[in-house]
């Protein structure tokens, strides 16, 4: 049997050899990381519909009320029902909009079937817009498109399925109003108060994985939202601008790398209780997504840590 003098010894060249790791592993990253993302903008992504029009900047002063950026991966069956329902209740306002449909790359045809959505209601150009990713970017990515070159005041990020009641939109901006400091804010749609019944609904090994991402993003990320990943999000412009200039993850947690980083720079975040329904039809893997989140997010901590990612313009 070991004496506890050994075992105090062993205890500690396993600490150590921890700490040394951990210091080489964060030096290899500071090295080779870039500290700002790389944002490839690739011809046809600077032109709508084909080739109609040029988009403008998000560093442009805004000329319409809300810009409504809906990422879409072949989504052919499930984007034109999402559609309706949000042109139907953006009609029924006075509020000026558009909607900017990205399609990331789709293997079908989901860019055409969005054009013919806007041909069959009569939305022009200024209204309904279709910008066709020359790859495949992720839903991160998808989304960053989009935001560079909308046109609002505010921008709603809305998942294509049309999981979330788009009229939940009008909480979302009461919310915004109350919580917007400087030209900043933004607001997480939420289903955390449905979290009791997706879990009576949910297999064990997908609840395990369900409070692991919880547990993950509160350690690593984000302690001050209980829901990191429902697809409707609003934010101002000014935050749509510093955020999506900074985000590095291109795939499923670039939610938690944005309410990250506006926790870095004191944007003023808030969450909003929305309905939401779940719909048929989702291309995520739960259990490759799951593993591909937690490093990623890990990644996330260590890199923001170690300054090897930076924000690409910091508030004043």
């Amino acid at each position: 049997m070991e004496s506890p003098c050994c075992m105090l010894e062993l205890v500690q060249y396993i600490i150590i050899f921890i700490f040394v790791v951990f210091i080489l592993c964060s030096l290899a990253v500071r090295i080779t990381t870039h500290p700002y993302p790389d944002i490839i903008t690739h011809t046809q992504e600077k032109y709508y519909n084909g080739k109609e029009g040029l988009f403008p900047s998000i560093d442009s002063p805004w000329s319409l009320d809300l810009s409504v950026i809906i990422p879409a991966y072949n989504e052919k069956d499930r984007l034109p029902v999402m559609l309706k329902e949000s042109v139907q209740f953006l009609e029924g306002r006075k509020s000026t909009y558009e909607i900017i449909v990205v399609d990331d790359g789709s293997k079908d045809n989901t860019s055409q079937i969005a054009q013919n959505f806007a041909k069959s209601y009569g939305l022009s150009s200024d209204k309904f817009r279709v910008l066709t990713c020359a790859v495949n970017r992720g839903k991160g990515g998808a989304v960053r498109m989009g935001m560079l070159r909308a046109r609002g005041k505010n921008l709603l990020f809305a998942d294509a399925d049309g999981a979330t009641t788009f009229s939940e939109l009008l909480k979302m901006e009461k919310e915004l109003g109350k919580v917007e400091r400087n030209g900043q804010g933004l607001v997480c749609g939420s289903r955390a108060h449905l979290q009791d019944e997706s879990i009576a609904s949910r297999s064990l090994f997908r609840t395990i994985l369900m409070y692991g991402f919880h547990l993950c993003v509160w350690l690593f990320a984000v302690k001050n939202i209980r829901d990191t990943q429902c697809g409707f999000k609003l934010l101002t412009r000014q935050s749509a601008a510093l955020i999506f200039k900074s985000i590095h993850i291109e795939r499923w947690a670039f939610d938690v790398e944005m309410l990250k980083i506006a926790e870095m720079v004191d944007i003023p975040v808030s969450e909003v209780a929305v309905k939401w329904t779940e719909i048929d039809g989702s291309k995520l893997n739960p259990v490759l997504a799951a593993i591909q989140m937690f490093r990623d997010i890990f990644l996330l901590w260590l890199r923001y840590a170690v300054g090897a990612w930076k924000i690409a313009d910091k508030l004043d």
